[in-house]
């Protein structure tokens, strides 16, 4: 089995495996979406065309090419076929806005462009490198059969460029390396091989989405694809396709377990779920524990790597409110405003390192060098921009982002702790807290709540006579929805920005 013993090596490539495992196994699927699927054969020869194009049209290695549409099989071979032709892969979130789009495609100096119609019209009339509709540009493909000219891939070369959320400003270009990607693909013994089923249904310009879809191709598994995320149609697709591992975001899970037919479903091939990019409650993991065949792992990390958590929950049921022990081979440390490493037990801003790390940021080394701590022994930290705390086992607690701690009255107010006392409400289905500016306080905590049934006023006199005195919420504010990123994350920022801020004689009294 010469994929088994090439995954094992100190490095490889992606394409390269997927070359292996198509000369091994042709006829086994290696991609699904609603209306196609795709056996390593044919993806091993859609990606060869795919390079060919490529190179034909003057792509150099080190290059970018963006795409820009919902996942698909045709998306997923682009993929692939990019790589192959040693160029990185630029994918873009359908949803920005076109200004935006326009502005990350000018930004990685992509060579070409793959969108779907939506995105095609969002952009209409605007320059833009040659761009070919990502779900019909087999006129644009080299014929059948044709082979590109190898392409020497070094560690280093950039795998791909993701774009931040943009959650907190100006999305930035994250170069990740093939050196990056390849602990991803030998699959972190999470129990990839050639019969894992991954069900995917978060995007596919996500890195969330990516460290499940890089080790399942890369293992000779299948990877099922689906266009948008619904409760029923992934419970039907993990029963039909015999789905062994998946990727969820916390939000994602809550409403899978809160389905009245989740029960129903036989899920008892899973073998692994996986989930990251948001807080994800530990009253929630112990959900799944009970009702969901399968480990579970929460990883805690940055698209910009550096140093990550994991937490195996299945074997640490005692720990679930943490995000587990650093990830093997990583640094992980804690740090002051002033830069120092915090005593032991402490709280701090979480800085790591490790073989994860991004190149940096595309064409911005002022914002790589604002992201980075540098260790007194010389070693560089990518910081993350959020506060936690070890406990004695070496397990990370996170309080929140660093940017959305609350200072009021001069005390440090962490708003997961306030989050996490008023989701104890039976009427509350879900919970934001954000400071606002206070004449009073400096700053003060509003809580944004999805509510069963309970009014403002209720929720907020409940919660509050069982806060701390600086923690007590100066309003609740009713919403149908908290707004969410793809990838589930809240956005904090609009809750805050769309706020209109109390009169001093309401706000909150000691």
């Amino acid at each position: 089995m010469l994929a088994a013993h090439a995954i094992d090596a100190d490095f490889g490539t992606l394409s390269d495996l997927i070359r292996l495992h198509a000369a091994e196994a042709p006829d086994r699927v290696a991609l699904v979406d609603d209306t196609t699927t795709v056996t390593y054969a044919a993806l091993d020869a859609r990606a060869d065309r795919i390079a060919a194009a490529l190179q034909r049209d003057g792509v150099l290695p080190g290059q970018a090419v963006s795409i820009c549409g919902a996942a698909s099989v045709e998306y997923a071979a682009l993929f692939i076929g990019i790589l192959r032709a040693g160029a990185a892969v630029a994918p873009l979130a359908p949803s920005s806005t076109a200004d935006g789009l326009a502005a990350m495609i000018a930004d990685c100096e992509a060579k070409l462009l793959f969108i779907d119609a939506e995105v095609a019209a969002a952009l209409h009339g605007r320059a833009l490198p040659p761009t070919y509709a990502l779900d019909d540009h087999d006129a644009w493909l080299t014929p059948p059969g044709t082979r590109p000219a190898p392409a020497a891939i070094a560690p280093e070369m950039p795998f791909n460029i993701i774009y931040s959320s943009g959650t907190t400003g100006t999305p930035k270009g994250i170069v990740q390396s093939h050196r990056m990607r390849w602990p991803h693909a030998q699959g972190m013994k999470l129990g990839y091989g050639p019969d894992t089923v991954s069900l995917l249904s978060t995007p596919l310009y996500s890195n969330t989405t990516l460290v499940c879809f890089v080790p399942t191709l890369a293992n000779g598994g299948a990877v099922v694809l689906m266009r948008k995320f619904d409760v029923g149609g992934y419970l039907e697709r993990a029963v039909r396709h015999g789905v062994t591992h998946t990727m969820l975001v916390p939000v994602q899970y809550r409403r899978l377990m809160e389905h009245p037919e989740f029960d129903a479903h036989d899920l008892s091939r899973f073998v692994m779920k996986l989930c990251t990019s948001a807080p994800f409650a530990a009253e929630l993991k112990a959900d799944v524990l009970r009702r969901w065949p399968g480990g579970l792992v929460e990883f805690f990390g940055m698209t910009e790597g550096g140093g990550s958590c994991t937490l195996v929950a299945h074997q640490f049921p005692d720990k679930l409110h943490t995000v587990g022990r650093p990830s093997p081979g990583g640094d992980i440390r804690l740090i002051g405003e002033d830069g120092v490493e915090v005593a032991s037990g402490a709280i701090g801003e979480i800085v790591g390192r490790s073989q994860s790390m991004m190149n940096g940021y595309h064409g911005r080394p002022d914002a790589t060098a604002a992201a980075t701590w540098t260790s007194p022994d010389g070693h560089s930290f990518i910081r993350t921009g959020d506060v936690g705390r070890f406990d004695d086992d070496g397990f990370l607690t996170l309080m929140d982002r660093k940017k959305d701690m609350i200072i009021s009255g001069g005390f440090n107010i962490y708003p997961s702790d306030i989050e996490a006392v008023v989701a104890a409400h039976a009427d509350v289905a879900e919970v934001a807290v954000v400071g606002v500016a206070s004449d009073r306080w400096g700053e003060t905590p509003v809580a944004f709540i999805v509510s069963r049934g309970a009014d403002a006023d209720t929720l907020r006199d409940w919660a509050n006579a069982r806060l701390g005195k600086t923690q007590r919420l100066a309003s609740v504010v009713l919403v149908d929805a908290l707004p969410r990123s793809a990838i589930g994350k809240v956005l904090k920022r609009e809750l805050r920005d769309g706020y209109s801020p109390l009169p001093p004689s309401r706000e909150r009294v000691e």
